[in-house]
């Protein structure tokens, strides 16, 4: 006689308890991913390593994140996409070719400022889309950015500072400074200085366009000027980071403010390039920092100094037809992070424990608890 065995049904808790490991599983680091891909072909590492150097840009470390803003670069621009993707790639087999250390590569750490290089390489690129002579420039300048970030590694280690964007902000600045307007290969589009005529900013301000020019300053950190790729990269920062994504938006939204106060060309406001420095100013705490009410006025302190220095660097240099790039956050990041008051240093986390910031946090609390109780025994 069979005994038909009865089958219970799954609890809604359960399916519950599923998905919300699968949502965690995606967040933060993806290091289990990381650990799985170890011993897979090297096309799929390479894959791996190219997502997480994506998302490096805007300091994340999650392959899923990559994915999610190597889809608003395609959503903006295929071209832009292919740049970017080719001068990460430079960048990365350089990396392999000169041995740097593997722990490294694989977590993007030498791709993004090839990436970067690349985006900006087209951005200013007057000879339109799928001049496919630029190519040669990209592929040369992503691997110049692997050559700096190696070069500067050693110096900036002695004060546990990261390379950050030194490489991309150096080479982009020579390249266009090397190439000019006129370049008959290579040329580029002139760069007007953010300061505007009294009569430009005589029209009404439109405040709706503004609060849009608040989520492109996120988006305009690899050059997407449109809401929907903007949206798309605030997303993948959500993704990996819920207090990352609200620090973005802050920054920006801190540094439109500040141009408003210099009164930029309405046009800077618009499209974001007033908010992206600040973005990524404010970001650096977010990320460098554990979170407290400290750190949060040193968030929108770093913001505002960004915001504020891009404008006065976008000045002088754009006297000469040239970009100030990201040089405002990367300075302001870095003096930030070189503070040495009491209240301040005791919440820095070294620059090779870095993860996101909650993973930060709850480290952060577990490390103050158990040396509460070390104290009471």
């Amino acid at each position: 006689m069979r005994i038909l065995e009865k089958t219970t049904p799954q609890r809604p808790g359960d399916l519950k308890q599923r998905v919300v490991r699968a949502l965690l599983y995606c967040t933060g680091e993806m290091q289990q991913l990381h650990t799985h891909m170890q011993d897979k072909l090297f096309p799929l590492q390479l894959a791996e390593w190219c997502l997480r150097g994506i998302s490096r840009v805007i300091l994340l470390n999650n392959p899923l994140s990559g994915a999610l803003i190597l889809a608003a670069l395609l959503l903006e621009s295929p071209w832009q996409a292919l740049l970017g993707i080719l001068g990460l790639l430079a960048s990365t087999f350089t990396a392999i070719i000169l041995g740097e250390d593997c722990e490294e590569v694989s977590s993007g750490l030498h791709g993004f400022n090839g990436m970067l290089v690349a985006l900006l390489m087209g951005v200013f690129s007057s000879a339109g889309d799928w001049y496919w002579w630029l190519l040669l420039p990209v592929c040369l300048g992503g691997a110049a950015t692997t050559f700096l970030s190696s070069s500067l590694t050693p110096v900036l280690d002695r004060w546990d500072l990261p390379v950050s964007v030194f490489p991309f902000n150096t080479a982009i600045l020579l390249y266009l400074a090397c190439t000019g307007t006129s370049n008959p290969y290579f040329p580029n589009y002139p760069v007007h200085p953010p300061g505007a005529p009294e009569s430009t900013n005589l029209t009404q301000l439109h405040f709706p366009q503004l609060l849009q020019g608040v989520v492109l300053g996120v988006g305009q950190i690899f050059a997407c000027g449109t809401l929907g790729p903007s949206l798309l990269i605030l997303g993948a920062v959500f993704l990996f980071s819920p207090i990352l994504a609200v620090y973005a938006l802050l920054g920006s939204g801190i540094s439109t403010m500040a141009g408003l106060s210099m009164s930029v060309q309405h046009s800077f406001l618009y499209s974001g390039l007033s908010g992206f420095n600040g973005a990524l100013g404010c970001m650096v705490v977010g990320g460098f920092y554990i979170l407290s009410w400290r750190t949060h006025l040193l968030s929108i302190a770093s913001a505002l100094l960004s915001a504020y220095t891009d404008i006065a660097l976008s000045n002088l240099l754009g006297v000469l037809g040239l970009p100030a790039s990201s040089w405002a956050a990367t300075l302001t990041g870095t003096l930030v992070l070189l503070l040495t008051g009491k209240n301040l240093k005791e919440y820095r986390i070294p620059t090779g424990k870095v993860t996101s910031p909650e993973q930060n946090l709850h480290s952060h609390k577990q490390w103050s608890a158990a040396n509460t109780n070390a104290t009471d025994v």
